[in-house]
């Protein structure tokens, strides 16, 4: 049973809490840090002192851009504080910046607090709409030689160096001599909120003083819809494993339940669509620190029939549901990477597993009795029609034997697949999502996106720009919504949202993948690179919502379509995300 928490308590509880825990192997000790300050890792590469005799200022306060990943070791390169911030949003919108502090001298405390927000003629947009957040600094290496974020040096003489990406929910921080410290701040406009300019005030406590920065934000008349009704397709894959390893709980226990809330909840804040099921053990050959297990457990009876446990499964999709994740389950997967396939075998009283492939008798006599209880499951928790096998970068001879062996036994339940693209299979695939060096046909592709179904795109470790690694420039995450727009997709994927390494606070590097490849966000809250991607889906249904109100007024339209062709990634070579953005959102400002 589901266990309803009242959201204000929980998350109030989760970050005001340390906890230490234990691995999955009970050997190595994991400090999970949500709330409380911790000690980030050295800086390899410490700015000299040269560079900090020539700071302007014993302790400089400035806004910033949300653009930069500052150095903790470094100043900032701004010779004049920016005192002023000034934006534009539309109702319903969240909006941000960076301040940033750097200081000669040690500061004790340091906290940041906000005052509502004001536009002289009565109305207000209240200081609970105004968050902050420390940005906190996590190791992270880089691409490969040839410029990829595959097959990187993972070598003791392998670049790395602190980078400036988590962003912490910490009341206040104490900061050592010669360093610089962001801060992100957010503005969330509340969708009832009067259009008109508004004023207000950031305060920045600072060794028994206190520093204010004026800021204003010009609310536009028009009202971005709520994350749940937006129509950008959304897929981060989830992992509830890592979760319960990092907090030391048991698997699906109401603690599990309870440790996951918050991070599920942001996830529904984004527009997230699709719900992340294993239906077998290690569906990816142990590519993730924490090994996907199944949430189906596979029973093999003496007889020779099969018997399938759901209760994992239905546990996860109803919890997951109870959050807002609603619009598809994809399971994966049939095609697992090395064609185990893992099973309590009664007979022999143990765990065992069948290595088959695909089209082989074996093959078939293992998943038929499973799909066929599967699709009736299915049916009986009215689950079926947002259901689909997932399966992801298979070959196309693969594809079409399972497809063929799904249609045998349902002609209706639906296949998901993120990979290459093969018109053979096109009209079969529900849920298509191809790479973004890939290119749809571009009739398959008006038949898909006007039929409403989802053809997405999705960026992996190959691609050295655009990004979403924690190196990489923040803004090619927003960039990510606007090539979406551009190439007519309706969505996005990537691997994955939370498949935390060992230390993930301390430590994004993993395996031998550029870091922050396997995750978005951290044990401690959200990330620059998180906020960022949500601002490039924010952007998405903005363009959306202008199209549909001037699809009369071609004239008037014209300006937005024209910048919108400017995002293809060959584009990155000349013109750095950071710089189309700006271009692009001054015409959609404009409006």
């Amino acid at each position: 049973m589901l266990i309803q928490y009242k959201v204000s308590v929980l998350i109030l509880v989760l970050f005001l809490r340390c906890i230490t825990s234990l691995s999955q192997t009970g050997y190595e000790k994991i400090t999970v840090y949500k709330g409380i300050d911790y000690t980030e890792l050295p800086d390899p590469h410490p700015a000299d002192a040269v560079s900090w005799k020539n700071a302007p200022a014993e302790v400089m306060v400035s806004f910033g851009s949300a653009d930069l990943r500052y150095a903790k070791s470094k100043p900032p390169a701004i010779t004049t504080a920016i005192t002023q911030w000034r934006t534009t949003a539309w109702k319903g919108e969240k909006v941000h910046t960076q301040v940033v502090i750097s200081t000669k001298t040690p500061i004790k405390g340091l906290r940041i607090t906000a005052g509502g927000l004001k536009d002289g003629k009565g109305h207000n947009i209240p200081a609970t709409a105004v968050s902050t957040g420390f940005v906190r600094f996590v190791l992270t290496d880089s691409l490969n030689k040839e410029g990829h974020g595959c097959g990187i040096d993972t070598t003791a003489t392998a670049h790395r160096e602190l980078v400036a990406d988590g962003i912490d929910c910490i009341a206040q921080k104490d900061l050592a001599a010669f360093t610089t410290q962001p801060v992100w701040v957010t503005i969330a406009v509340p969708q009832t909120a009067v259009a008109g300019k508004y004023t207000g005030l950031l305060y920045l406590h600072i060794n028994g003083g206190t520093r204010t920065l004026p800021y204003s934000i010009q609310v536009k008349p028009f009202t971005l819809p709520s994350p749940a009704q937006w129509t950008y397709h959304l897929d981060l894959w989830q992992n509830p494993y890592a979760i319960a390893r990092i907090y030391g709980v048991k698997e699906w226990s109401k603690e599990h339940l309870y440790r996951m809330r918050p991070f599920m909840q942001m996830l529904a804040g984004a527009g997230q669509k699709t719900i992340t099921v294993s239906m077998i053990y290690d569906p990816w050959r142990s590519q993730t620190y924490d090994v996907y297990r199944s949430m189906i457990k596979w029973n093999k009876r003496k007889d020779g029939n099969w018997t399938y446990d759901y209760s994992i499964f239905d546990q996860w999709v109803g919890y997951m549901q109870s959050l807002g994740i609603n619009k598809l389950i994809n399971c994966y997967t049939m095609v697992p990477w090395n064609n185990k396939f893992y099973y309590y075998d009664e007979a022999s009283q143990r765990d065992t597993l069948l290595i088959a492939k695909t089209g082989t008798p074996e093959y078939e006599a293992h998943w038929r009795p499973m799909l066929t209880a599967f699709v009736h499951h299915l049916k009986q928790k009215g689950w079926y029609h947002k259901t689909a096998i997932a399966m992801d970068e298979r070959p196309l001879e693969d594809m079409q034997k399972v497809i063929r062996l799904v249609r045998s036994v349902d002609r209706d339940l639906k296949i998901s697949l993120a990979g290459s693209y093969h018109g053979e299979i096109a009209d079969e695939v529900y849920d298509y999502c191809i790479a973004s060096a890939e290119k749809f046909d571009s009739l398959v592709l008006r038949k898909r996106t006007n039929a409403g179904l989802p053809t997405t795109y999705y960026t992996y470790c190959y691609e050295g720009r655009p990004n979403t690694f924690t190196f990489s420039p923040p803004a090619e995450s927003t960039w990510l919504g606007w090539y979406a727009a551009n190439k007519q997709f309706n969505g996005y994927l990537r691997w994955a949202y939370n498949c935390w390494p060992r230390n993930p606070m301390q430590d994004s590097r993993f395996s031998t993948w550029s870091a922050g490849d396997t995750y978005f966000v951290y044990p401690g809250g959200s990330s620059i690179r998180f906020e960022r991607l949500i601002e490039g889906i924010q952007d998405y249904e903005k363009i959306r919502v202008l199209k549909e109100l001037y699809k009369d007024q071609p004239a008037k339209l014209q300006p937005l379509l024209d910048v919108i062709k400017e995002f293809e990634t060959a584009a990155l070579n000349d013109q750095p995300a950071a710089a189309q953005l700006q271009k692009a959102k001054a015409v959609l400002n404009a409006y």
